[in-house]
């Protein structure tokens, strides 16, 4: 597969996010892109897990609040957006509010 396709993958739920990752590790001569792309992906997951469990903590304990909380997690699909189009695009930005905080913690490029 293509880096540009590989990195478009890594954001595509986790069992995406596992096929580009172990496609990247079987490559001889990695691409700094992908490698990238799997940190943001990474990161917009782990968030997203999150940002679940407390979502339904807060909804256990307070039913109320859940419907307007649910507007939340429309979050999560806005930064995959935004990780895709990156990728379609070749370009190593960093997802909108959590992307910055991933950069280089997950060390993909070795």
């Amino acid at each position: 597969m293509s880096s540009k396709t590989l990195s478009i993958l890594s954001y595509i739920t986790i069992i995406g996010w596992l096929i580009s990752y172990f496609s990247y590790k079987k490559e001889t001569v990695k691409d700094t892109l992908v490698g990238y792309h799997l940190e943001q992906g990474l990161g917009i997951f782990i968030i997203s897990v999150a940002l679940n469990i407390a979502l339904i903590s807060v909804a256990m304990l307070i039913p109320s609040l859940a419907s307007i909380l649910s507007v939340l997690g429309y979050v999560i699909v806005i930064l995959w957006v935004f990780g895709i189009m990156n990728a379609m695009n070749e370009q190593r930005k960093p997802v909108p509010v959590f992307g910055k905080l991933f950069e280089g913690k997950f060390n993909f490029n070795s």
